[in-house]
Parts: structure tokens; C-alpha cells; sequence
């Protein structure tokens, strides 16, 4: 398992990301950006600020002016210690006075801004009623790949967030499973991404018999029976960066159909890891794992797209679904994770984490993907 921990990411380090994303606005004919707190600010700056403050933080982005950052006056000298602080200007706003008058100078009063997913709408209104010229699209459809591409150092924390889902995935298989409860085993999957390093833990799938089914199963009471099948969904952040892996395992020995299914998916799954390569689109991967279970009579029961892109959240673009034409490149990274789900009886799903090297691609799990035995 990967151990230690990475050098933190400097001043230059978010100066370039904010370069980066304000030419990439501008590339898109897009005024700049606007990006509020969540998983974008923390990556283009560093700064940690709960999403659910109701006080307008926003970080102002454009080609021809410099990063600025608008604060609350209470919460400037906290922003003023973010790693990325000397990157940015800030401008701080005290309450009992308007945060958009404060705001509105640093905008074009006619130009079309991409902002953040999760801006509060309070915000953006805001906004447009002190600049009613002004218009706003989603981060998410103007620039999808504003983190879509990793550079070495983030590689490198999710391969270590990678070999850590690993090493609980192995340990896992050596707890009792038959005659606990479903919650039981999310909670030893909780408790051991904790012990291997991870500082958060986003989700615990286990899906035993019938509710393995449901792709996204909450841990229930349900006891872990002799004979069944457990999908084992988990993952978080680690050094701030994911992990995300499924494995499924049997208690006891599986019936045929059971070893059939199980091997169908694990075929998929391979088939479409070994397709990953520059240049391919987002959509050829899942074309790929959906044609052999297709071909193997299971088409209808994969129910959701193949993969999503991972970074400083478990869930970012690029996905891999129909559809999405976007081309790979190096650095990219997403799940790889096809499935196949019996209503009522069972479920299996092996998902690894991929990323675009310059000729192929390279998991960053590396646990057996066959069918586990379990007590």
C-alpha cells in the first residue's frame, strides 16, 4: 500500500489552476468564472468553507484581471491562511452591507459567467438583479473538464487513496459475514478506510441476497445469510482525493448461475479497462462492457452507466455513458464498473479506478476481481 504522506500543493500550484480555469473560460467565450464554497473552490485555492454558509463567499475568476476572492470581514483571516491565499486578491464584505456591491466591479456588466454546481441560487440572483445584463451557465455543461485531467502529484494521491480501498477490501474478507447484519459490515468498512488513511468516508454499499439488486443499497438490518451473494460498494477521500471500489463476494459456495453471472461482469469489466486509451470517447468504454453483457443475454438488467470521473469528490465528470463524446487523455481518471442486477434475487458489480496513460490505461486497484468465498 502506498504510505506517507504527499507534499501539500503550493501557491503556484493553485495559480496555475486558477490560470487555468479562467483561460478555459475564456476559451469557451465565457466572461470568467464564479465559483462558490464546495469541492471547485477547494481545488482551484485550498480554502475549506462550509457549502452551507449563507454568507456570499465567491472566488472571481477571469483572463484579463487577477484572482479575487470575496469573503464575510469574519471569515477573511481564515481565507487569508488558505494555501492558495497569496495566489488571490481578497475583498471582504461586512455584514449590514450589500456582498453584491462588493462583487459586481470585478464583472463584465454584460458578460455570461460559468459557475460553480452548488452556488446557492440566493447568490446568483443576487447578482443578476444588481448586473440584470449579466447570465449564467453551470461549471458542469460549460466546462466539464475543469478537473478532469490530474497532473502527477493528484495521481498520486489517488493512487493512494486506490491502494487503501484495497487494503480494506482485503481485510474485510477475513470478518464473519453470515448472521450479521448488513450495517455491520459497513461499519467494519467504515472503520477500516479510517485505519488505512482515509479522513472521510463518502459510502459503504453492502447489498446481501435480494438487496444487492439495487445499485445503490443503503446498509439495512437485513442478516447475511449462507448462500448469499454481497455486493461491496466503499469508498471516500484520502489526502483529499478518492476512492471508490465495488467488489462482490459469496458467503459460501455459489450456484452456477451465480460463478455464470458473476464471471459475465468481471469479463466486462476487464474488456473495457483494457479499451481505455487516448483519444477514444467517454461513451466507447461503456459501449464496450455493455456489449458483453449484452451479448451474454443480461442487456437489460445493467442499469446505470459504466463509470464516473473521480478526484477531489467520488463523483465528477467525465462519465461513461452514451452519449458523451468527450475524447480521453492523459490524466484522466473514472470508475470502471459494469453490473448486472436480478430483481429479487442478486446483484454483481466489480469496479476498479482507471486512469488514461499516454498509451492505454492503468487501474489503480489491483485486489482479485474474481468471485471471493466468505464465512
Amino acid at each position: 500500500m502506498t504510505t506517507g504522506t504527499p507534499a501539500p500543493f503550493t501557491a503556484a500550484d493553485y495559480k496555475a489552476r486558477m490560470d487555468r480555469a479562467a483561460q478555459s473560460a475564456a476559451d469557451a467565450g465565457l466572461a470568467g468564472v464564479l465559483v462558490a464554497p464546495g469541492p471547485d473552490l477547494v481545488w482551484l485555492t485550498g480554502y475549506h468553507v462550509p457549502a452551507d454558509t449563507e454568507r456570499l463567499t465567491l472566488l472571481v475568476l477571469a483572463a484579463d484581471q487577477e484572482p479575487t476572492l470575496v469573503v464575510p470581514t469574519l471569515e477573511a483571516p481564515d481565507a487569508a491562511k488558505a494555501a492558495g491565499a497569496d495566489a488571490m486578491t481578497l475583498r471582504d464584505w461586512t455584514d449590514g452591507k450589500d456582498p453584491y456591491d462588493v462583487t459586481a466591479p470585478l464583472l463584465d456588466v454584460t458578460g455570461r459567467f460559468g459557475v460553480s454546481d452548488n452556488a446557492w441560487a440566493m447568490h446568483l440572483l443576487g447578482l443578476q438583479k444588481t448586473l440584470p445584463e449579466t447570465s449564467y451557465v453551470s461549471l458542469t455543461e460549460a466546462l466539464p473538464m475543469l478537473r478532469g485531467v490530474k497532473d502527477a502529484a493528484e495521481l498520486e494521491r489517488l493512487a493512494a487513496a486506490g491502494a487503501a480501498a484495497d487494503a480494506t477490501y482485503e481485510e474485510i474478507k477475513k470478518v464473519a459475514f453470515a448472521g450479521r447484519r448488513e450495517n455491520d459490515i459497513a461499519g467494519d468498512l467504515s472503520d477500516l478506510l479510517k485505519r488505512f488513511g482515509h479522513s472521510q468516508v463518502d459510502f459503504t454499499v453492502v447489498g446481501s441476497g435480494p438487496n444487492g439488486a439495487n445499485p445503490h443499497h443503503e446498509a439495512s438490518d437485513r442478516v447475511i445469510g449462507h448462500g448469499d451473494m454481497v455486493v461491496l460498494d466503499f469508498g471516500g477521500l484520502k489526502h483529499g482525493y478518492g476512492s471508490d471500489t465495488t467488489r462482490t463476494v459469496h458467503v459460501g459456495e455459489p450456484t452456477d448461475e451465480e460463478r455464470k453471472v458473476h464471471d459475465i461482469v468481471r469479463e466486462a469489466q476487464t474488456a473495457a479497462c483494457d479499451a481505455v486509451r487516448p483519444g477514444i470517447a467517454c461513451q466507447d468504454v461503456d459501449r464496450v462492457a455493455r456489449k458483453v453483457i449484452t451479448d451474454a443475454g443480461y442487456g437489460e438488467y445493467f442499469i446505470h452507466r459504466t463509470g464516473h470521473g473521480i478526484g477531489v469528490t467520488t463523483h465528477e465528470p467525465p462519465y461513461m455513458i452514451e452519449g458523451e463524446e468527450q475524447e480521453l487523455v492523459p490524466g484522466m481518471c473514472f470508475s470502471v464498473e459494469p453490473g448486472i442486477y436480478l430483481p429479487g434475487r442478486f446483484g454483481v458489480r466489480v469496479e476498479d479506478i482507471v486512469t488514461v496513460t499516454e498509451d492505454g490505461g492503468r487501474r489503480l486497484n489491483a485486489t482479485a476481481r474474481e468471485m471471493a468465498i466468505v464465512g
